[in-house]
């Protein structure tokens, strides 16, 4: 369907000139891939306990902070720590 509305040849143009995401394995290796979303991201005003406890578990905790800071990931929570925690790390950081 898109390709109707686009100049003959631009899909195959965009789909080859986008650049690949840098690799990142960590994912994949992350204990919250076997866990669920609904641990990381839960509704407003719900306990992050038990999604702390899966990643002071976790292997890939240090990877998973060090990618939620460079991309300012603003819910849930990512290398145990919630919302307000990585902002206030940010905060700090920015201070010195």
């Amino acid at each position: 369907m898109i390709e109707r509305f686009s100049p003959p040849g631009t899909i195959s143009l965009m789909y080859i000139e986008t650049p690949a995401p840098p690799h990142t394995a960590w994912p994949e290796q992350a204990l919250c891939a076997e866990t669920g979303a609904d641990f990381f991201f839960p509704e407003p005003g719900s306990s992050v306990r038990e999604a702390k406890r899966i990643c002071g578990m976790c292997a890939m905790r240090s990877a998973c902070l060090e990618y939620a800071l460079a991309n300012d990931e603003r819910f849930g929570v990512w290398g145990g720590l919630s919302e307000k925690e990585r902002l206030r790390l940010r905060r700090a950081h920015q201070q010195t």
